[in-house]
Parts: structure tokens; C-alpha cells; sequence
């Protein structure tokens, strides 16, 4: 049985390709979804193009705002999308 603490958390991530590409998803198991990305077996986008590594990872209570968070990610510029990683990494320093 899964338990409530772990339904309830959805998360918006940004892997990096082998090539250096940027890619956006959301799911519920973080560790599971990049698990499946590097075996080829996640999105097709990435199929060809691991390993990936993780590279930003936001946390939300509800699916909804997950999906909205990957959207408003896929919609930012490479630059843009670097300084959103730029950001995470010094947010991580501070805790």
C-alpha cells in the first residue's frame, strides 16, 4: 500500500540531456521517472539521448499546479531555463 505522504507530493523536474539539451516533465515518484528516462523506456523525446541527470526539481501538493510548472519550464528560453538551474543550485547551498 502507498502511503498518503506519498501520493500527495508531485513534482516538476528538468533533466539534462547527454548532448546538453534541456528537458521538462512533472510525475509523482521523482526517483522512479529518471530511473526511466535513462533506461529509454520514459518520454520518447528522450529516447537515444541519456543518461540524463536531474537538474532542477520543484515540489507540489497537487498535480495541477505540477503540470502548470512544467508548462511555464517547456515555455522558458535555453538561457532562461539555465538561470532557473542557477537559482535552484543556490537555493540547495542555503539549506
Amino acid at each position: 500500500m502507498i502511503n498518503k505522504a506519498a501520493r500527495s507530493a508531485y513534482w516538476a523536474y528538468m533533466v539534462e540531456c547527454k548532448y546538453g539539451t534541456y528537458y521538462a516533465g512533472w510525475t509523482n515518484d521523482l526517483t522512479k521517472r529518471i530511473a526511466a528516462h535513462n533506461k529509454g523506456t520514459g518520454a520518447k523525446y528522450l529516447r537515444g539521448k541519456g543518461p540524463v541527470k536531474l537538474v532542477y526539481k520543484k515540489k507540489f501538493s497537487t498535480a495541477l499546479k505540477a503540470q502548470a510548472h512544467e508548462r511555464f519550464l517547456k515555455s522558458l528560453t535555453r538561457k532562461e531555463k539555465e538561470s532557473v538551474i542557477a537559482n535552484e543550485a543556490k537555493q540547495s547551498l542555503k539549506t
